[in-house]
């Protein structure tokens, strides 16, 4: 069953951001991972919409998390750190 893995997004350093953007695209690439959104404009319709969302789709739960534990993360997440504010979550599909 597919997962999706959705990431709102509140940059705070958008040069230090650029490292992190960098390194997770190498994750991506390295666990074959389909990207649905990246950024893109936001439009809400009820309450407030995120300044920026992401959505990866996985075959699975287990996959997402797999990609979000790998090493080639970890090293995107560390870049990450005190650039962004972030809350993801994994959804799992019909």
């Amino acid at each position: 069953m597919p997962a999706y893995l959705i990431a709102n997004v509140e940059v705070s350093n958008p040069e230090q951001y650029k490292q992190y953007q960098e390194f997770s695209s190498l994750a991506l690439k390295a666990h074959n991972v389909k990207v649905l959104v990246r950024g893109g404009e936001t439009v809400a319709l009820e309450g407030n919409a995120p300044l920026r969302t992401v959505v990866m789709e996985f075959d699975t739960l287990e996959q997402a998390q797999a990609f979000h534990d790998s090493e080639e993360y970890r090293r995107a997440r560390k870049a990450r750190e005190g650039a962004a504010k972030m809350t993801m979550y994994v959804v799992q599909g019909l």
